[in-house]
């Protein structure tokens, strides 16, 4: 007995060995992450895509370009408050950001420039030349900015909806035709919201009405003023069994 327990594999532990940890109610019951199950799937047949997969942008856009008067609403906001369009475009990729923010960035720095460049070519005989040309230099920089600003989240639409670049690329689209392509990306985020409503939804037809006839009703009626009797006819035929 002494050289079966000398040689047991199994180790008695003491209570001041096995240290007993305070649960808290309702801790056993929290979920788990596992890294394994977050995984990219693809949404026609449900294969596990690798991490470095890309859906390919060859999609075409809906509206051209030069579709502005396809939208006569966006394109009057787009010409005259480009700032507000913007905002809602940035808000509608972006949902955690409000458009005043994008609004208010792209006033200060497109309208505003403009409307210094407008004074500065206005009072352009008071002003110094030098100082002039270090104007026109900020300008232009600003607009180059602005139109790489804008273009990523012109990418931002190209990759929710896998469009692909037309006519060039997104810095150089908004940098070349920024209002035009403020309307472009408007219309194509309201033609996609269309179609997502026109598929989303089901027509129910209502059930038809029912009616009883007198006939019906009549017939309810007596079965149910002589189901009390039957059971108490019921009731008398029952006979006691001894056990």
């Amino acid at each position: 007995m002494a050289e079966g327990s000398a040689g047991s594999r199994y180790v008695k532990l003491r209570k001041e060995q096995a240290p007993v940890e305070d649960i808290t109610p309702g801790e056993l019951n929290q979920p788990i992450d596992v890294p394994q199950l977050n995984v990219r799937k693809c949404h026609e047949c449900m294969q596990v895509l690798p991490e470095t997969y890309e859906p390919p942008s060859d999609e075409n856009w809906t509206t051209g370009i030069f579709g502005c008067a396809e939208d006569p609403e966006s394109c009057r906001t787009g010409l005259f408050c480009p700032c507000v369009l913007f905002g809602r475009n940035v808000e509608a990729v972006r949902e955690e950001i409000p458009w005043t923010q994008p609004c208010v960035c792209h006033a200060v720095c497109v309208e505003g420039g403009m409307a210094l460049a407008a004074v500065t070519a206005l009072f352009s005989g008071y002003i110094d030349p030098q100082t002039t040309v270090v104007i026109c230099e900020g300008l232009f920089f600003a607009w180059w900015m602005c139109g790489i600003y804008s273009g990523l989240f012109r990418q931002e639409l190209q990759k929710k909806y896998h469009l692909k670049n037309a006519p060039c690329d997104h810095c150089m689209v908004h940098c070349c035709l920024h209002w035009c392509a403020l309307c472009q990306e408007h219309r194509e985020m309201k033609n996609h919201l269309s179609d997502a409503d026109a598929s989303s939804s089901t027509t129910m037809d209502p059930p038809p009405v029912q009616a009883m006839s007198t006939e019906e009703r009549k017939e309810a009626s007596s079965s149910s003023s002589s189901s009390p009797s039957s059971a108490k006819s019921q009731h008398n035929d029952l006979e006691m069994v001894p056990l």
